[in-house]
């Protein structure tokens, strides 16, 4: 997927809590949405196993989502006249950081 048409859903999560933005991934009628949603379920899964702790006692929010563009695969197609047509496949590199607003008992 091309990293315009992801950003333009990145756009609408980032800064939210993570509560919101996975309802709002759910409902938002992109296919963006759908890569989108099983890499927050992972950034938050990984965040309580390093926080070694559930998530639903601290109030995580998307302090950082970007994204940047990949690789690009070439592919051709036939065109008239015995020429061909370029098609570039975009990929693109998606960052969630999610960050809690509440200070883990272990820093106090």
């Amino acid at each position: 997927m091309s990293p315009r048409k992801m950003r333009l859903v990145v756009d609408n999560i980032r800064g939210k809590r993570v509560e919101d933005a996975l309802v709002i991934l759910k409902y938002t009628n992109k296919e963006a949405a759908v890569w989108l949603e099983k890499l927050l379920l992972s950034a938050i899964n990984n965040w309580t196993q390093k926080a070694e702790t559930d998530s639903d006692d601290y109030e995580l929010y998307i302090k950082t989502a970007m994204v940047d563009p990949g690789g690009i695969i070439y592919r051709f197609l036939p065109a008239p006249q015995g020429r061909a047509y370029r098609v570039r496949k975009r990929r693109n590199h998606v960052t969630i950081v999610v960050a809690n607003k509440v200070a883990l008992d272990s820093e106090a």
